[in-house]
């Protein structure tokens, strides 16, 4: 080895290692066309129909992701207020803002990045791959990976559900228990 190169393989070992970047990974195959799938995440009809109760989307780089958990709760706490795609393959892949839940106010304040890939297995099965990535470390940040790493195999199960079943989610008995937490809470 000239002496250049053994600097260089040297220097290479000095330069400190670092772990992956923490993500969550989730996987579904779908028994759903491509264009199904695709449509699935893609449109406000079909974020409806696995999702959440409402949605605003418009698959485009900087068009809303918004997917409204409780759509009847006050702006900025509706769920995915104010999201967006940060890119669009389609048919291959979509890119977007994400944030933590109301309740952790401080890891809601940020942003974190999802991207979901679509694979046609065949020509009736399309595999989806979920890759939620830019996290914080400590405190609320742990908190918000934990809640979603339990949460996206939640969203997958139901779309994998709305495709096996071919009914859309029904979020009635969802609505009525969120307008009766409502009205608890209300003051007297």
């Amino acid at each position: 080895m000239k002496p250049a190169a053994a600097l260089l393989a040297l220097a290479a070992c000095a330069v400190p290692a670092f772990g992956a970047e923490r993500a969550i990974e989730k996987e579904t195959v779908l028994a759903a066309t491509l264009d199904q799938a695709w449509e699935a995440w893609t449109t406000r009809d079909g974020i409806r129909a696995f999702f959440a109760p409402d949605a605003n989307v418009d698959a485009r780089p900087g068009g809303p992701f918004e997917i409204y958990i409780d759509p009847g709760a006050a702006p900025g706490l509706k769920g995915a207020d104010d999201m967006r795609f940060l890119a669009v393959q389609p048919k291959k892949m979509i890119s977007f803002t994400w944030n933590a839940p109301p309740h952790l106010p401080e890891a809601r304040a940020q942003r974190t990045v999802v991207v979901v890939r679509f694979v046609p297995v065949d020509e009736k099965q399309t595999r989806i791959t979920l890759h939620h990535t830019a996290w914080g470390d400590g405190g609320e940040w742990d908190k918000a990976y934990a809640y979603f790493d339990r949460a996206w195999g939640g969203v997958l199960g139901n779309l994998k559900k709305r495709f096996d079943t071919g009914q859309p989610q029904d979020w009635g008995p969802w609505l009525e228990q969120l307008r009766k937490m409502r009205e608890a809470q209300a003051p007297k």
